[in-house]
């Protein structure tokens, strides 16, 4: 969510779509708090930072600090749409597989959904930050990327459709160092309502 205010605009964090409790036994409550509340809180004042650090730049013509701020920028925005997306992927009522025309095209670009999942685990099990499902919209495709930090490895033209966070702070205090019993856990907890929109607007938008 942003705000436009008198002479910029800013980003605020929006609450959780479902209480902090609604995904145990999977992810706790205790996870949940700290990661939105303090982790996804932390992306959005940084990029709100960084953008307050361009605007005095291009006000004061100072660029000494702008390329670190444009970090800032790309990194903290794609941590913020990112956490935005996997809050959304997930619900209390989610665990089941896709439907209509997103599952019938992980078939088609993927042979089977089972096939898919597997290639989506492997790349959960090696990213630094990010697994995700994104149509690529130069090859009109669905894709699996991993994605490093928040934005190494993204393809451009991607539109992401399914995000998994596999940071530390999303899983280590339930499940320790078994990260791929915490990606099992998570598609009991994927609500696919929403990747499905997602992968239904960027085809209409692209295709």
């Amino acid at each position: 969510m942003f705000v436009i205010g008198d002479t910029s605009m800013s980003y605020e964090l929006d609450p959780l779509p479902y209480e902090y409790d609604a995904l145990e036994p999977h992810i706790s409550e205790q996870v949940l708090e700290w990661h939105h509340d303090t982790h996804h809180q932390g992306y959005v004042n940084g990029w709100n930072s960084a953008e307050e650090t361009l605007e005095a730049n291009r006000e004061d013509h100072d660029f000494s600090s702008s390329a670190g701020a444009i970090r800032g920028v790309t990194h903290n925005s794609s941590g913020h749409i990112l956490h935005d997306l996997f809050w959304q992927n997930m619900s209390p009522e989610g665990g089941d597989e896709p439907e209509g025309d997103l599952a019938d095209r992980i078939e088609e670009d993927f042979g089977s959904y089972e096939a898919w999942k597997g290639e989506f685990e492997a790349a959960a099990s090696d990213a630094s930050g990010w697994a995700l499902l994104v149509y690529d919209t130069f090859s009109n495709q669905l894709r699996n990327v991993v994605v490093d930090n928040h934005d190494e490895g993204a393809v451009w033209g991607g539109h992401p459709v399914l995000a998994l966070d596999v940071w530390e702070h999303s899983y280590y205090h339930d499940y320790g160092p078994a990260r791929g019993e915490f990606v099992d856990n998570f598609f009991e907890v994927v609500d696919w309502d929403e990747p499905s929109t997602r992968y239904e607007q960027a085809v209409e938008l692209f295709e």
